[in-house]
């Protein structure tokens, strides 16, 4: 019964035994079996998606344009030469033919690989930076984040040529990633002066005002303390892309607390947390990239320290249940595993991510990537969870680039990853057979 709960019985998950497979391949993978896309003219590379069916590969680049390729034969299908007037940040499916772009120019595009030469829509609604997409595939809502310290949701079942019903969900001060657990159950928002905000029992038709959350539970990942009593580094300015807001902070009446609704927990209760770093206990830090495990167990995080002479990969486990103790209320996430990071391309997001089976992680370092086990066997984080943090199991190291890389993703259905550098090269790796 509790492998069901989790998950990983046959009837749950009947791909679990496939994936298994999969991640045994991805020990084969050598760098000399990479293949490089010459992407040089369009500038950094900041994002990879792949479509979930892995039939295309798109790529976010700093000159304005998005590429497609087709993944498993390499070759490129199309480019959006002007897809935004600056840099695009990141792209997201909402299904195997509807994409999502966000953009510097402060505006979300909607795309249909079936009609390219144009945008289905344009949505105006963030004033700064556009960094985040997310999407809820039950309600059919487009979630997105920037640097106007905004999220805003927006309604794709009212979608005109004129762009989709919006209103904005959430703000808080030094926003950097918003990510929607996969039940949409949770989100989670990190920030450059180092907290993470949890929204629990999420609901996105309710817009939240400041002062106005049910419940605000502050405190360390494994301490004690509240971060409201604690003493915690001022927000710092990062280089491109991570720049400093200029949104107000939260205010001193999200500190209240007042009483859950009758019937059950709150809806939109908000918890922060200033998650533990190796070696920073005493400095603040910046988390800049954020990702969440497939089924839901984990969050993965990529931080730096607060004078970027350090940078770490952490994996937290998620604690459910009741606190132990009402006045002190209990912390959600826990460190499980950890490891330092090169800490090259300072002032740059890496962006890293599970396996679709979440056993491996493919983060980057350096030049190209490492994949990451929690053990030598990448084995699921729930069969290895320490009882203190442990470090990652480096698997494979992977290098075909001359630049530093920013981004990394998993193909969703074939044994494939890809990366991308700051020089704009794209390089994919699967095992020769």
């Amino acid at each position: 019964l509790r492998g069901r709960c989790l998950g990983r019985g046959a009837a749950v998950d009947p791909a679990r035994d496939t994936f298994g497979a999969m991640t045994g391949l991805y020990g084969a993978i050598q760098p000399a079996d990479s293949v490089s896309l010459s992407t040089r003219t369009h500038g950094a590379v900041f994002n990879l998606e792949y479509s979930p069916d892995g039939s295309v590969l798109t790529v976010a680049c700093e000159q304005t344009e998005v590429l497609l390729f087709d993944p498993i034969s390499s070759k490129h299908i199309k480019t959006l030469s002007e897809a935004h007037e600056d840099c695009v940040n990141n792209i997201r499916f909402l299904d195997n033919r509807l994409f999502a772009t966000c953009s510097d120019d402060t505006t979300i595009a909607l795309w249909d690989l079936r009609k390219l030469n144009t945008k289905v829509c344009t949505l105006h609604g963030h004033t700064s930076w556009v960094k985040n997409i997310e999407y809820d595939t039950n309600t059919r809502l487009l979630v997105t984040s920037g640097f106007d310290g905004n999220v805003i949701i927006w309604d794709t079942n009212r979608c005109t040529e004129d762009g989709c019903p919006h209103k904005k969900f959430f703000h808080t001060r030094f926003l950097m990633r918003m990510r929607l657990t996969p039940d949409c159950s949770k989100m989670l928002i990190s920030t450059s002066s180092g907290y993470l905000l949890i929204l629990h029992d999420l609901d996105l038709n309710k817009s939240l005002e400041v002062g106005s959350y049910p419940i605000l539970r502050a405190r360390r990942t494994t301490s004690s303390s509240d971060i409201t009593s604690s003493g915690s580094s001022g927000p710092r300015a990062v280089g491109s892309p991570c720049h400093q807001n200029n949104s107000g902070p939260l205010s001193e009446k999200t500190l209240s607390r007042p009483s859950q609704r009758e019937g059950g927990s709150p809806r939109n209760s908000l918890e922060v947390l200033t998650p533990e770093v190796p070696g920073e206990r005493d400095r603040g830090n910046c988390i800049t990239s954020l990702q969440l495990h497939p089924k839901g167990w984990a969050t993965l995080l990529r931080c730096s320290s607060n004078t970027d002479d350090q940078e770490w990969t952490c994996v937290y486990e998620f604690q459910e249940g009741a606190p132990v103790r009402p006045v002190s209320p209990r912390c959600s996430l826990r460190l499980t595993h950890c490891i330092e990071e090169a800490n090259v391309g300072r002032g740059y997001i890496k962006e890293l991510c599970f396996s679709p089976d979440g056993r491996m992680i493919s983060s980057p370092h350096g030049f190209g990537i490492r994949l990451l086990g929690f053990d030598a066997h990448c084995s699921e984080l729930v069969d290895c969870l320490p009882r203190e943090a442990s470090p990652l199991r480096e698997i494979r190291s992977l290098y075909s680039h001359n630049d530093v890389v920013l981004t990394t993703k998993f193909s969703p259905t074939h044994c494939q990853i890809a990366s991308g550098c700051l020089s704009g090269r794209v390089s994919l790796y699967q095992p020769k057979f």
